[in-house]
């Protein structure tokens, strides 16, 4: 085969319209092999002689999109000493953009026979591993523009690729569980509908399924357990898996931004799937073990743990930290996401040992003029010591708030000294963000996520139910913070049923109307239930998957409500914190930007907090504050909102406030279903709050009488303005 020296640079495998350029970073190699294989699984290896800074390439002038390809790295094997290179391995490009198949768990996919850790496995894993695929890097975009949405007014969809579509009627049968599947317009329909604005893909780079749960009959449904950081993962595609999927992954994108809905990744860059010492060679243990990789300290046969998976990403070292970045402006530039969500990101802080804001990743990430300009959403923890960082990221970034998360759900199912944080959470959590710079906004709240309960099991079940994961019930998280509102599981019970179904609006009703921003889980909006299983990551099955022609409509219709009020009121998406300034006001100070209320109307006292109304609590939102500008320049001002919550198991009588904060109020939500467009309440009055019940009322003004410009009206006044008989004329103007 005809060989040309090529570039060190870009890494990964290049197709520049006629030929390919092919370059391997390996400081660990001695020699290096690039593997092509055909259609019948024939390899051909074409060794790379030109080397420049450890970084190993050639161009290949034949070889064209959709050619199959890996390598073999001669080397060390001395895992004591942290080298690992075994040639008989075939060995997945780190830079690879399309991948096709998948592993199999063959014995010779290990460097080691099995029992015995120390011995080497020379079998040939040839015709057992994934390949990269050569693909085509040409695109219509048809001026694909990135809605960049503000994040004030960002509405996030957590979702899955598969088990959004996988059940979907309307979607065809060989689109679900696909990119394209995404990109139907069922889904986006419905997305539009309920007001999303972005949507958040659980992991799509390339994943593998873990041995353990295949053994078992299961797959990693989830997919944090990534191989490929480059490659759109090849079994969502419903088009082939030569480079198509990156194709079909355009597409949806597009189709996306087309109805201005954002494009965020959940990315998975604090480990790999090659898991512990133990664990297969796959690719970068078998390329340069020492690189990618952290090390314990004096045994470096072991790895650093701080995720739970086995290993952790060495963002010590130069090229794993040019890898991440190289990663993430490839999903910008060439497939035009929105922005990321990092999972377990406090690994990525881990430079050394502890946590560390001012690492590497994070100035790398600060100066980058592209990653820099696009959603960053971290979930601020690992299973590390010192590793929950919630309030702790730097300024650019926003963060998953697990405070939100665990305060809203004790709230609601009435838990006692809440209160206080209660207010702060729904307010923005300024405890958190203010200090550092940041706005509301640094605040992603959300109520359950992929990893737990839906809200529909949260309010069903006080108990995990993972049987179906194959360990005993022994997974997932035993602390929910739940209340199954009088029954465990299913219930005929009408009145369970009816408390079920008014948490779930209270849970929805606040997130949705919190400052911060809101992120749901797909399917809670249609009432979708696990069976009470919060630990799904092995059930790539109906338990996961949302079931379509089970949807509550009335749930869709009231968070299309909620997200439409909200999106309409700046009030409930404010840009900065409230400060609640006078907290004890003189006569005649204007009124506070917030307050909040006890039951009988009065503003609640610093010592009030303390005074046992842990359970029922009012605020209100002063909507009098410059919104901003419109077109013209003018001011924008907003109304006046009450929002009143009760978690008291008995209704509680709230006392409206003085008529200087409205005379009149407007019921504009009321999840027990009773108060909503009822007459207009004056100050003073009482509103009965019904048990676990969330209302909202907003200031009301009578509309305006909008003038008549019919011709009648117009004949009308012609002949009221007729002067009487005997009335002097009008002058004539000359």
């Amino acid at each position: 085969m005809e060989t040309w020296p090529g570039t060190a640079y870009p890494l990964g495998a290049t197709f520049d319209g006629s030929g390919t350029n092919f370059a391997l970073f390996s400081e660990a190699a001695e020699k290096v092999e690039l593997c092509l294989f055909d259609d019948d699984d024939v390899e051909t290896r074409v060794q790379l002689y030109e080397v420049d800074a450890y970084v190993w390439h050639c161009y290949l002038p034949q070889v064209q999109p959709g050619q199959r390809y890996g390598y073999r790295v001669h080397g060390p094997y001395d895992p004591k000493n942290g080298k690992r290179a075994n040639p008989n391995k075939v060995l997945l490009d780190p830079y690879a953009k399309a991948t096709s198949g998948n592993i199999d768990w063959d014995p010779s996919l290990f460097s080691y026979n099995f029992g015995d850790p120390n011995s080497i496995n020379d079998d040939d894993s040839a015709g057992h591993m994934m390949l990269g695929v050569v693909m085509n890097p040409f695109f219509d975009w048809a001026g694909d523009r990135p809605p960049k949405i503000p994040y004030a007014e960002t509405v996030i969809y957590e979702a899955h690729v598969k088990g959004l579509t996988q059940m979907h009627p309307d979607i065809p049968e060989e689109q679900r569980g696909t990119y394209a599947g995404l990109a139907h317009p069922a889904i986006i329909e419905h997305l539009q509908h309920i007001g999303v604005t972005a949507i958040e893909l659980m992991p799509v780079h390339q994943f593998v399924h873990d041995s353990t749960l295949a053994e078992k009959g299961l797959r990693n449904y989830w997919g944090y357990n990534t191989i490929g950081f480059f490659a759109p993962h090849n079994s969502y595609s419903s088009t082939g898996q030569r480079g198509q999927q990156v194709q079909e992954f355009k597409g949806m994108v597009r189709a996306f931004h087309d109805v201005g809905i954002e494009v965020i990744l959940d990315v998975v860059y604090n480990h790999t799937a090659e898991g512990n010492h133990l664990g297969p060679t796959l690719s970068f243990k078998g390329i340069d073990n020492e690189a990618y990789y952290r090390l314990m300290e004096n045994d470096e046969q072991h790895y650093m743990d701080y995720t739970g998976t086995g290993n952790s990403l060495n963002v010590r070292h130069p090229h794993s930290l040019q890898l991440i970045m190289d990663s993430l402006r490839y999903w910008v530039l060439e497939m035009h996401v929105d922005g990321f969500r990092f999972d377990l990101a406090s690994t990525l802080a881990r430079e050394f040992y502890d946590v560390d804001k001012l690492s590497t990743f994070f100035e790398l990430v600060q100066q980058d003029p592209i990653v820099s300009q696009v959603k960053l959403i971290a979930e601020p923890w690992d299973v590390g010591p010192g590793g929950y960082q919630v309030g702790n990221f730097p300024p650019q970034w926003t963060e998953w708030n697990g405070k939100y998360r665990d305060t809203v759900r004790d709230f609601w199912r009435g838990e006692p000294s809440t209160l206080g944080e209660f207010a702060s959470r729904v307010t923005g959590s300024a405890d958190l963000y203010e200090q550092d710079g940041r706005r509301p906004v640094a605040s992603i709240n959300f109520v359950t996520a992929h990893d737990g309960f839906t809200i529909a099991d949260l309010v069903s079940y006080n108990e995990k139910h993972n049987e179906a994961n194959g360990e005993k019930n022994n997974d997932g998280e035993s602390h929910n913070r739940s209340w199954n509102s009088g029954a465990e599981g299913p219930t005929d019970d009408p009145v369970v049923q009816t408390l079920r179904a008014r948490q779930q609006r209270n849970f929805l009703a606040t997130l949705l109307l919190s400052q911060g921003v809101p992120m749901l889980l797909h399917g809670d909006e249609l009432g979708r239930t696990q069976q009470g299983n919060n630990n799904t990551y092995a059930q790539d099955s109906e338990i996961a998957w949302v079931h379509w022609d089970r949807a509550d409509t009335p749930l869709i219709e009231f968070v299309a409500a909620i997200t439409r009020l909200r999106r309409e009121h700046p009030t409930f998406r404010r840009a900065r914190f409230f400060d609640g300034r006078p907290v004890r006001r003189g006569e005649g100070e204007p009124l506070p930007d917030i307050a909040w209320l006890t039951p009988d109307g009065t503003a609640m006292e610093p010592e009030d907090w303390d005074a046992g109304f842990g359970r029922a609590i009012g605020v209100f939102l002063n909507g009098n504050g410059i919104r901003g500008r419109d077109a013209r320049g003018e001011k924008i001002f907003d109304k006046n909102f009450l929002i009143y919550f009760n978690a008291h198991d008995d209704v509680v009588e709230f006392t409206l406030p003085a008529d200087e904060y409205s005379p009149e109020w407007e019921t504009v939500v009321d999840t027990a279903g009773a108060g909503a467009d009822s007459a207009p309440i004056t100050a003073g009055q009482t509103i009965p709050v019904a048990a676990k019940a969330l209302v909202v009322l907003r200031a009301f003004t009578k509309p305006e009488v909008e003038p008549d410009h019919s011709v009648a009206a117009s004949l009308a006044s012609i002949a009221n303005s007729t002067p009487a008989p005997g009335a002097s004329a009008a002058p004539k103007l000359r």
